[in-house]
């Protein structure tokens, strides 16, 4: 996969496109707003996302780059986010899964979607799974 040379260019596109057209109909793609770690600011970023019941599950991975994406630090500072998905938005609390069940859920997305188990063998820090919890 080819990144976008300007990949923050590329983000509000997608987050201009999605708000147009009310979400991203037939694509498992949300808006996640968190709050700056050091700024306190809002940021939204787009990204897919795996149905778990009545959570959603998201993977900072990165596309495999040796540090976790700055979305990710922002909810561990403050797991208070919003979320936007096709026909909702809503507040939710990120949890960031541990142990087993961190385990159990990166082998049912990474079997649903192989390439988490590419961009993981790539690098040495464990991708995490974090659970969006509707509030």
């Amino acid at each position: 996969m080819t990144m976008p040379a300007d990949m923050k260019a590329h983000n509000q596109k997608v987050i201009e496109d999605f708000r147009a057209n009310g979400g991203a109909p037939g694509r498992a793609l949300l808006l996640l707003t968190t709050r700056g770690a050091r700024t306190g600011r809002e940021r939204t970023t787009p990204m897919m996302f795996v149905p778990d019941g009545d959570r959603l599950l998201v993977l900072p991975s990165n596309a495999g780059a040796r540090r976790h994406p700055d979305w990710y630090h922002n909810l561990v500072a403050h797991p208070e986010v919003t979320v936007e998905v096709t026909g909702d938005t809503f507040p939710a609390v990120a949890v960031v899964t541990q142990g087993e069940e961190r385990d159990r859920l990166f082998a049912e997305v990474a079997e649903k979607y192989p390439f988490f188990l590419e961009h993981q063998s790539r690098i040495s820090r464990r991708i995490p799974v974090v659970a969006l919890v509707r509030r």
